[in-house]
């Protein structure tokens, strides 16, 4: 027998045996994959927002098949995705309260006082040099931060003012942790009635720096039920634990138009509104 053919018969065999090994390792080794993990991922809308807590719509198909996350916890689902995972899961979901995103601030360019500010075009850096180019410390910085990291389109910059489109938001919170001032909060969808302001300076304070600035002047509170808009120093709030209609804001009159019906302010109702 020549050389060349015992090289290839040692080449054969030892391909066998390696073969063998590696199936033999591959087996042992071999990690289950729940095939209801895949199913419940095909439900899922596959945004990977992270807007569940979770690094993908892949990793909370695991949790939600684990027990570890309940469906109701995707802020993108339907109500409909909710209730075909919980029936092919054999699961019982309790039904989740719409959430939507609000700005807290009303200052856009043409109501504030504008500083000077040269610097990279979003907030947190602006923040971290010079505060903004924007009067008041506490409002919006207007260079999109939030709404670069909204992946549903649904914040607007109108004016160098960040303007929450209520009909496209999912609650997702990505714009919450974007907003280095801490402006965007989470409220009901049900509720339309919001203070377009979180500054906690005085009134008069306010209005040297941004004209429909909340001066807790109280007329929403004294025209408003019980408890339905709360006082908290120089600043009032809603009560979205105990809301009120939406025709506080015309009865109530506000003389800064900081009190606003959502709907009206992502439409662009208040522009232009000079008090």
């Amino acid at each position: 027998m020549s050389i060349t053919w015992i090289a290839i018969s040692s080449a054969g065999v030892l391909g066998v045996v390696l073969g063998g090994v590696i199936g033999v390792v591959a087996k042992a080794f071999a990690v289950e994959v729940d095939e209801r993990i895949e199913r419940v991922g095909e439900l899922l809308p596959g945004v990977n927002c992270g807007g569940c807590g979770f690094a993908g719509c892949t990793d909370f198909a695991k949790a939600v098949v684990t027990e570890v996350a309940k469906p109701s916890q995707c802020p993108v689902c339907s109500a409909g995705d909710i209730n075909n995972i919980a029936e092919y899961l054999g699961i019982v979901v309790e039904e989740k309260e719409k959430m939507v995103a609000v700005v807290r601030c009303s200052g856009d360019y043409s109501h504030t006082v504008r500083s000077f500010y040269n610097g990279v075009r979003d907030c947190r850096s602006a923040v971290l040099v010079a505060g903004g180019a924007k009067g008041c410390d506490y409002g919006c910085l207007g260079f999109g931060s939030c709404a670069d990291a909204c992946p549903f389109g649904a914040i607007e910059i109108r004016d160098a003012l960040a303007v929450v489109h209520p009909e496209l938001c999912v609650g997702c919170e990505n714009c919450v942790a974007a907003c280095p001032k801490n402006l965007i909060i989470m409220t009901p969808a049900a509720v339309d009635v919001h203070v377009y302001c979180n500054s906690p300076e005085k009134g008069a304070s306010k209005m040297k720096v941004c004209k429909t600035a909340c001066i807790a002047c109280r007329k929403c509170v004294k025209a408003a039920g019980e408890e339905q808009m709360l006082v908290d120093g120089f600043l009032v709030k809603t009560n979205y634990a105990n809301p009120p209609q939406s025709d506080l804001v015309e009865a109530s009159a506000c003389p800064t138009t900081a009190l606003r019906l959502g709907t009206k302010h992502a439409e662009g109702a208040y522009q232009g509104v000079s008090k």
